[in-house]
Parts: C-alpha cells; sequence; structure tokens
C-alpha cells in the first residue's frame, strides 16, 4: 500500500508538468482566416503525455489542464479560457485529450518502446481519436456538416500533426530512456 501511495505523490509533478506544458503550447498558435480551430502545439503535449506517463497520469494531467481552463484561468489557446471554450467549436478536439492521452498510455504500457509502435501510438492518439471526437463535435457546434467540419477542422491540420507526431516519438522515447520509464 505504501508503495501505491508513493508512486501515486510521485506522478503529481508529471501531472501539473504536462498540464503546464499543455498550457504553454496554447500560446504558441496560428489562427487560420478558413477555420475557427487555431493550429497550436497542444496536440504535441498530449502526445507526450500519453506515450510517457501511466494511464491515470496522463488522463489527470489533461482533465487538470481542461478544468484550470474551464475554471478560467488562461490555459487554452491563445490564453483564453471559460467554460464557454469547451461548448465552442474547438470544445470536442479539447474533451478528447484526457480521452486520447489516458488511451496511448494504456496501449504504451503495452508496447515494447521503439520508434514504429511510439510513432503509430500516437497517430492513434493524436490525430485518430482527437479528430475522431473534435471534427464531429465542431460540425454540431456551429452546424456546418461533417463535410465542411473536415475540410475547416481536420484536413489543413495533418501535415503540422504528423511533424508533431515524429517530434513527440523522438522525445518520448528520449524522455522515456533517460527516465529509465
Amino acid at each position: 500500500m505504501k508503495n501505491q501511495k508513493s508512486l501515486e505523490i510521485r506522478q503529481i509533478p508529471f501531472i501539473a508538468l504536462f498540464a503546464g506544458l499543455t498550457s504553454i503550447f496554447g500560446y504558441i498558435q496560428i489562427p487560420l482566416p478558413f477555420s475557427p480551430v487555431p493550429i497550436t502545439a497542444q496536440t504535441l503535449a498530449v502526445m507526450l503525455a500519453g506515450s510517457i506517463l501511466p494511464p491515470k497520469s496522463a488522463f489527470l494531467s489533461m482533465l487538470v489542464f481542461l478544468l484550470l481552463g474551464a475554471l478560467g484561468l488562461p490555459v487554452f489557446h491563445g490564453g483564453s479560457s471559460g467554460i464557454g471554450i469547451l461548448f465552442g467549436p474547438t470544445g470536442g478536439f479539447l474533451i478528447s485529450w484526457p480521452i486520447a492521452a489516458y488511451i496511448m498510455a494504456l496501449i504504451n504500457k503495452k508496447l515494447k518502446p521503439n520508434f514504429a509502435y511510439t510513432f503509430l501510438l500516437n497517430i492513434l492518439g493524436g490525430i485518430i481519436i482527437v479528430y475522431a471526437i473534435g471534427v464531429p463535435y465542431l460540425a454540431y457546434s456551429t452546424k456546418i456538416g461533417i463535410r465542411a467540419a473536415i475540410l475547416s477542422g481536420a484536413l489543413p491540420f495533418i501535415a503540422g500533426d504528423l511533424l508533431k507526431v515524429f517530434l513527440a516519438t523522438t522525445l518520448a522515447l528520449s524522455i522515456r530512456k533517460a527516465l529509465k520509464m
């Protein structure tokens, strides 16, 4: 029991670190004139959390991020905040992050950490799960239809997201090796 509690306590700084990293990466944004969804580096933090942390910690890091933003701290893209962001066009993408990080970490726990597996894992969590939740939510919240949501909320981001997958994979493997995870 004592080891279990020690492990959980040791995870708190990592949970805070990844929540903070997700926020910081939101300040790196490029607004697109044709989309209500800006380009940010936040999904890189989601991929890193899912590739490095245990499942519970990965989930909690993204949940803490969402709660801080919903409570009014300027942690969302470009320093935005408030519960309204979660109900707006980007809400589905944001809500997908704890789910994506958790699923990635759960799968990652069972895999040998190598480049190919980690790369595919980041595609699954950082792109497929995020888009599967975010795009329909974008269509619903803006009433633009699923085709238009794909054109404005997914296609413009694929190349950048693949670059983030590569970065997350490379960084995660290096960090896991350095921390002996």
